[in-house]
């Protein structure tokens, strides 16, 4: 169900997904634009109940995949909501030719969204290259898997130690290490994370973790203190 986060800005918890035998929470995040219409940030499933609450908010215009990991629930979205445009983060289209594409991500904001949330491409990343949103009236940013943090007994088994090695599970948010050492371009990466600091954002929403109310932008320094360092 939806839950609201700050104006015009509402999460939705969807199921655990597996990879690899991992179990991870997914969360969508929903903006209301100024036009009345919706920008759905990494989609979940559209269960009826969820549906019904999105489109009391207003119509669905924007279907926004911020990376290449986040995209499966897309297709369904675009069924029930087929005046929707889909904005894919840079190689998803590639993957998912299956779907029709309007934009594919950068640097510059889409102009039905750019006067209300910001954008920055997270280059260099061999893992998967992300796209971090900025809902400026909230001061909100958006991390899909670039920021984790899981409760440390959130896995079991080998699994647990598998995620504390991989920072996972670290006392507070952070890059995990699979997406430290997957950043080749470390300049590429640097030059994105400024920009996402020059933001200054109050909040941080993660796709894989509790939400960070206040604080936002030393949430951020702190979980790529690895990459200035």
């Amino acid at each position: 169900m939806l839950t609201p986060f700050a104006p015009d800005l509402w999460l939705a918890e969807g199921p655990t997904v597996s990879v690899a035998g991992f179990h991870y929470p997914t969360r969508m995040a929903v903006i209301r634009l100024s036009d009345g219409g919706l920008f759905l940030w990494s989609p979940i499933g559209p269960e009826a109940e969820l549906v019904e609450a999105v489109q009391q908010l207003g119509p669905v215009r924007h279907l926004v995949a911020p990376n290449s990991l986040h995209h499966l629930s897309v297709a369904d979205w675009m069924e029930v909501c087929p005046d929707a445009q889909f904005h894919a983060a840079p190689g998803l289209a590639g993957k998912r030719k299956d779907l029709t594409v309007a934009t594919e991500l950068g640097d510059t904001p889409h102009p039905a969204w750019a006067s209300e949330i910001d954008q920055v491409v997270m280059r260099g990343n061999l893992i998967t290259t992300e796209v971090v949103f900025h809902h400026a009236p909230s001061r909100t940013v958006l991390f899909t898997d670039l920021i984790q943090h899981f409760p440390p007994d959130w896995f079991t088994g080998w699994r647990r130690v598998v995620a504390r090695l991989d920072r996972m599970t670290a006392p507070r948010a952070t890059v995990p290490r699979k997406f430290r050492v997957a950043f080749r371009d470390r300049v590429a990466a640097r030059r994105g994370l400024e920009r996402v600091l020059e933001w200054e954002p109050e909040n941080l929403v993660m796709a894989h973790g509790a939400p960070v109310e206040g604080g936002g932008a030393e949430a951020v320094r702190h979980a790529f203190e690895w990459l200035t360092e």
